[in-house]
């Protein structure tokens, strides 16, 4: 079959991991995958080096910064165009499924109805705020998709709401893990850090919620008791958050030992990174549907330490393959980092059955199989 995937973004973070994944499974499966994105970056990068079709055709996406009447209106132009530009596509091609990578992409729905084909929604996203908004989403979802995957049951039960969930299926992702295996860690070299030091890191997109701040109070905590504790922070801003990562870059420079929090920006090397590091932290203040940084972690035989609310609740076992901390209590979180920190091989036998739990729950081959039947299975339908 021939499918048309549309993308929110060129970035290489999970959401865009995942679509270059789902690309490559479906071309395995003898299937013919066009990826339309709005704008050049990493991503096309990877979809050329799997042989994927790419189209760049701004698709008007949906941000929370176009929630405005000039910022409307401004989507309304980009769509009617990409609606001419996608349409022509769909006919070219002759598509026979649509699928929509995000809540953020609502053209291709529109026309998968519009030209009587199948609409796959993929649902990444638990967005709580505004709630008009989200009860809006759901019933686009309802009228406009004849299936719904969602990554986890967090994001299905906040979805449940609002959209009939006959249609909705819960699909873990999953990543091939050889390539964290097999990584060599470098990281320690480039930033000067002894093999001996204890090394935490955290990986993920600066914005509002993603917890950089939290992340910057637990270290603050730890380095108080343990002084020779490193930490890493890797991910740049959204476009329009610059200024959080200036406001972050402020506060490790005024309020923290010098040489102690290492920001290092954006990075493709994360099997290495993660190679890198002893204790993996995803300190996440809102709900993180799926993380896949969490699965990436896992895979570099790493214990997660993660906040306790979204998908890392389906990911890490609590106290056998990480911990799980609360998301508004920075003693209580550095408290049990602390004891984790004191327990070498607590550290190494959490990590090792980290690799087991990805490999047994999360595979990339239960992962394919699940895409290409729901893919099969809407066709027929």
């Amino acid at each position: 079959m021939n499918i048309l995937i549309l993308g929110a973004s060129s970035d290489l973070y999970g959401g865009s991991k995942i679509l270059a994944i789902v690309a490559n499974i479906l071309q395995e499966g003898k299937h013919k995958p066009i990826v339309v994105v709005s704008e050049h970056g990493e991503l096309i990068g990877e979809l050329n080096r799997l042989g994927v079709e790419v189209r760049i055709i701004r698709l008007g996406i949906l941000r929370r910064k176009y929630f405005s009447v000039p910022g409307i209106l401004n989507r309304i132009k980009v769509n009617r165009s990409a609606w001419k530009a996608l349409g022509k596509l769909i006919d070219e091609e002759k598509i026979d499924i649509v699928y929509s990578n995000t809540t953020g992409v609502l053209i291709g729905a529109f026309l998968a109805k519009k030209k009587n084909i199948k609409h796959i929604w993929h649902i990444h996203e638990i967005i709580t705020k505004p709630k008009t908004f989200t009860r809006i989403l759901g019933r686009l979802v309802n009228k406009y998709a004849d299936n719904v995957i969602v990554v986890s049951d967090a994001v299905k039960n906040h979805w449940k709401e609002y959209i009939n969930t006959t249609n909705i299926n819960r699909i873990y992702n999953g990543i091939d893990t050889s390539i964290y295996t097999r990584s060599e860690g470098l990281l320690r070299k480039e930033l000067n850090l002894k093999e001996t030091d204890l090394v935490i890191g955290m990986i993920g997109r600066v914005n509002h919620w993603k917890g950089q701040d939290f992340f910057i109070d637990i270290a603050r905590q730890i380095l108080n008791h343990e002084p020779d504790t490193k930490f890493i922070i890797a991910g740049d801003a959204y476009p329009g958050n610059e200024h959080l990562v200036d406001k972050m870059l402020d506060r490790l420079n005024n309020e923290l030992p010098p040489q102690s929090v290492f920001y290092i920006g954006y990075r493709t090397d994360i099997p290495s990174i993660l190679k890198s590091i002893d204790i993996f932290v995803l300190p996440s203040i809102l709900p993180d549907p799926f993380p896949t940084v969490i699965l990436e972690a896992m895979a570099s035989s790493k214990p997660v330490v993660a906040t306790n609310h979204g998908g890392a609740l389906e990911m890490v076992a609590h106290m056998e393959t990480g911990i799980i901390i609360p998301h508004d209590n920075v003693e209580e979180s550095a408290g049990e980092i602390l004891k984790l920190i004191r327990n070498k091989e607590k550290i190494a036998t959490m990590g090792e059955l980290g690799n087991i739990r990805i490999n047994t729950l999360f595979s990339l081959e239960k992962f394919r199989e699940s895409i290409l039947r729901l893919f099969a299975q809407t066709l027929d339908s």
